[in-house]
């Protein structure tokens, strides 16, 4: 037992190790809007239950850049937004792992370490500013299209900012912010928080029109959340919004791309399948 724990400490500590050897970009330069508590590195939680690295509060939000494997390198980037209810953020399972797993396909990927917890307000203002960032330096990455991919509350965010990315939720911070916030392309990943409309409909804060971008949706029957995507989807469809949902009987929540679940490896081979479709036109 004390090797195992031993083993699994290790490899946290590697994951936490290559996260940091790559480049941090801060979004807010100066104060961070609405957020009382100073700057501070981000604080990782003790609760390692499932071999997942938990972020427990980020003051500073930023994005850890995963640079696209030149071999295969794509005009496309891909925003990761990690899931954990607004209250932490499960960033290896469901950030830095999607992030290299994404460059090794060719796509620039950076994993968004948005504000917690419990500032879903705050979030939505990471997100507009992550994307506003990155396309205000899309020449030095070769990029034409970003996306976001979102996983449980992560997915929540996506959405969010899609429905919400022009509206003025913080002052101009500098000549990025002059730029759309509006995402190319959603994968919603077992997203939740879609369905808090009266009776499970779709979350009133979600205003879906024509003008939607693409969006990839993948849920496990069994999720306790899987209504978000039903719901979402069935949304989508009602606008004639171009999507793909898939649904498969087991899997739970929360399982990332960890192999040892049908769902776990086979979500990613569907959403690439779909990305090369629906987004490399």
């Amino acid at each position: 037992m004390k090797f195992l724990i031993f083993l699994i400490q290790w490899a946290v500590m590697i994951g936490l190790l290559q996260a940091e050897d790559r480049e941090l970009i801060r979004l807010w330069p100066d104060d961070v809007p609405g957020e009382e508590k100073p700057k501070a590195p981000p604080v990782i939680s003790d609760q390692r239950r499932g071999n997942v690295t938990r972020l427990a509060q980020v003051t500073d939000p930023a994005l850890v850049v995963f640079e696209a494997n030149p071999a295969t390198k794509k005009n496309v980037a891909l925003i990761i937004c990690p899931g954990g209810a607004y209250n932490i953020l499960a960033v290896d399972k469901e950030g830095y792992e999607a992030g290299e797993w994404l460059s090794q396909l060719g796509y620039t990927a950076f994993v968004l370490q948005y504000r917690v917890p419990k500032n879903p307000e705050g979030a939505l203002q990471d997100a507009q500013r992550a994307i506003r960032c990155v396309r205000g330096m899309q020449h030095k990455w070769g990029i034409k299209k970003i996306g976001f991919m979102g996983f449980s509350a992560g997915g929540s965010l996506s959405a969010r900012l899609t429905s919400r990315y022009a509206e003025e939720l913080y002052e101009p911070v500098d000549e990025h912010d002059r730029l759309s916030a509006r995402p190319d392309f959603l994968a919603l990943i077992y997203a939740a928080y879609l369905d808090q409309g009266k009776k499970n409909t779709l979350t009133p804060e979600l205003k879906i029109n024509k003008g939607w971008p693409p969006v990839f949706l993948f849920v496990s029957a069994n999720d306790r959340h899987a209504n978000s995507s039903l719901v979402m989807g069935s949304s989508l469809r009602e606008k004639k919004v171009p999507f793909e949902l898939h649904i498969f009987p087991k899997g739970g929540h929360g399982y990332g791309l960890r192999s040892g679940l049908r769902a776990a490896e086979e979500w990613p081979k569907l959403c690439q399948a779909w990305m090369e479709v629906a987004v490399l036109k």
